[in-house]
C-alpha cells in the first residue's frame, strides 16, 4: 500500500483543464517522496494513484508522441 501523501504537498490541474466544456473532470498531479501522486478533481477524497518518476516520463512521452489518441 502506498505511503500517504504529504500535508502540504502542491496539486496541479493542467492548464488545459476546463477547455473541453468538462468543468471539473480532470486530474491533478503533484510531485511526492519517490514519484508523482494523481488524483481525481471529481472525488479528491479517493485514494490518489501514485506513479514513479519514471513511469510518470514515459507516460508524458507517451501522450507527446500520440501513442493515445483514438
Amino acid at each position: 500500500m502506498p505511503a500517504p501523501i504529504p500535508a502540504g504537498v502542491v496539486w496541479r490541474k493542467s492548464t488545459f483543464s476546463g477547455s473541453s466544456g468538462n468543468g471539473d473532470g480532470c486530474i491533478e498531479v503533484a510531485v511526492i517522496p519517490g514519484g508523482i501522486a494523481v488524483r481525481d478533481t471529481k472525488d479528491r477524497a479517493l485514494p490518489p494513484h501514485h506513479h514513479s518518476a519514471h513511469a510518470w516520463g514515459e507516460f508524458l512521452a507517451g501522450i507527446r508522441a500520440g501513442e493515445f489518441e483514438a
